[in-house]
């Protein structure tokens, strides 16, 4: 029997680096999520964010956000801090400062907004790069405030996409859940990986034609007139949007993932 997202509440979730709400609108596709609040600087994207989800409050500034505003504001518990922290410092087009670098070193911010809250669960996204150029610090930082993590890189051609888009997927938890309690036979994030592959796999009737990434553009090319769009109409703050985006497919198989995990829990 599946899990039955209308018999309990859904989990709370705090939205950072928002962006234009890749992740919430992922994890809200499962029925099991519900935004409580979004954290966003860029003007833009807030206004997006606004328009969407026009009833969830927006704050401004991940270091300025915490666990006594929030409930200043009369926002309760969080179950999920989720966010994609910036990747300037660590992307290979980058300058390479690295975690520790101005905008990068924001993982920091969302490492303490997750010590104050104390979610249930933790997803994180950033590029593949990462993996060289700062995970050690970001798992470590984890650890220091009493969390497990997995991890894994998923492309987004994994769920559709016609471009590689490798990101590496974070999924954290509260050390004194056990590793064995949370994850089944597999890290969780590879078995994301692999439910992914196989769901676009059955889309396709045949194996997925999106299987060599190492053939496919790193990033989705944009063409002004071919999408509809005349070059004499200023779409730089949409283009940063997109390119700051999470593939929201991504977050929504880690959501259903979740939701499995917990009611396995329930039923133990």
């Amino acid at each position: 029997m599946g899990w039955n997202c209308c018999a309990v509440r859904k989990l709370a979730v705090l939205d950072l680096f928002s962006g234009i709400g890749g992740f919430s609108l992922g994890l809200g596709r499962t029925g099991g999520f519900s935004t409580v609040a979004f954290c966003e600087i860029d003007p833009f994207a807030r206004r997006v964010l606004a328009k969407h989800w026009p009833d969830i409050p927006v704050y401004d500034d991940v270091r300025t956000t915490t666990a006594e505003r929030l409930l200043a504001d009369n926002i309760g518990s969080i179950d999920v801090v989720c966010g994609g922290f910036p990747c300037q410092d660590i992307s290979v087009a980058g300058r390479g400062a690295g975690i520790r670098g101005e905008r990068s070193g924001l993982w920091f911010e969302m490492s303490r907004i997750i010590a104050e809250t104390r979610p249930k669960f933790v997803i994180a996204e950033n590029v593949a790069a990462l993996r060289s150029k700062g995970l050690d610090e970001v798992l470590g930082s984890l650890s220091e405030i009493g969390y497990d993590a997995e991890w894994h890189c998923i492309p987004a051609s994994a769920v559709g996409a016609p471009h590689r888009r490798d990101r590496i997927w974070i999924i954290a938890y509260p050390a004194i859940y056990g590793r064995e309690r949370i994850v089944r036979e597999d890290c969780i994030v590879k078995a994301l990986y692999d439910d992914a592959l196989e769901t676009l796999d059955a889309w396709n009737g045949s194996s997925s034609p999106f299987s060599n990434w190492s053939k496919l553009l790193a990033q989705p090319p944009t063409c002004r007139m071919a999408d509809g769009v005349s070059s004499t109409v200023d779409i730089r703050p949409r283009l940063h949007a997109y390119g700051n985006a999470v593939v929201p497919q991504i977050p929504e198989i880690i959501g259903r993932a979740l939701l499995r995990t917990l009611h396995t829990q329930e039923l133990k």
